[in-house]
């Protein structure tokens, strides 16, 4: 299926590894250019030689620098001379149980996970150059099922899909579309992280597959290839939705 996406510029977040990289994989190989942001610069130096340099670009940042945001989408704009979208991704919070967390962790979790997101949602609207703008936030399945141990998380990511659905009314009259993305247990650094605190990590690993639909994780390709699709105009009727990518896990309709 031919995507609609050749030439269009997107920017992605997240995109030295794991689900960012691998959207922009699939973005790429759909004719797309991409303008990838991450913190590692030597990754995305990697990343952009993976790419090729006539399709992809970036900028080493983090995104809990307010600036950063708005320096990127100008930045796609005069290296592509567009902007079409975006998946926006902002890592994860620290694991742990609600009254465990402090006020700091709070915070500095909705300084570097809540407002990031909410900033580029705002800068690739105002520096979009298309009528027909897309736009993906990567969120989390504790969007609809609190995460055992994931008490920030279990706070900050559904205040960010409700959001995305007013959003979602306020943006569509004027053609741009928001959605967000909710990925299982994919194989990504973050989980491997998680499941590195865990007492015995491989015996983790199997009992979370063992509650997948699949009974196995997800990789992140599967993600990056809905995610662009999400993002395509064959998806042009899909906007305020949140989107599972989870191997059936949810235990919600």
């Amino acid at each position: 299926m031919d995507l609609g996406l050749t030439d269009k510029v997107f920017v992605v977040t997240a995109a030295s590894a794991g689900l960012g990289l691998a959207t922009a994989r699939v973005l790429v190989a759909e004719g797309a250019r991409v303008v990838l942001v991450a913190r590692r610069e030597q990754a995305l130096a990697e990343a952009v030689a993976e790419l090729g340099p006539e399709r992809a670009a970036a900028v080493a940042g983090d995104l809990a620098t307010p600036e950063l945001a708005g320096q990127v989408c100008r930045f796609a704009v005069q290296q592509w001379g567009r902007l079409d979208g975006a998946l926006i991704s902002v890592g994860g919070p620290p694991r742990g149980a609600v009254l465990e967390m402090t006020d700091q962790e709070w915070r500095q979790s909705f300084d570097t996970v809540f407002l990031p997101a909410l900033r580029m949602v705002r800068d690739v609207v105002t520096f979009g150059t298309a009528d027909d703008l897309a736009i993906g936030v990567v969120l989390s399945t504790s969007v609809r099922v609190p995460l055992p141990g994931m008490a920030i998380s279990n706070g900050l990511r559904p205040g960010l899909a409700m959001l995305i659905k007013q959003l979602a009314d306020e943006l569509g009259p004027e053609g741009t579309r928001i959605l967000g993305l909710m990925p299982g247990s994919i194989e990504t650094e973050r989980l491997a992280e998680l499941m590195a605190a865990e007492p015995d990590p491989e015996q983790a690993i199997a009992r979370a597959a063992s509650r997948i639909p699949l009974r196995r994780l997800g990789r992140p390709e599967e993600f990056g290839r809905v995610a662009a699709f999400a993002l395509s105009p064959m998806a042009s009727y899909v906007t305020g939705s949140m989107i599972a990518i989870d191997g059936g896990s949810l235990r919600t309709p």
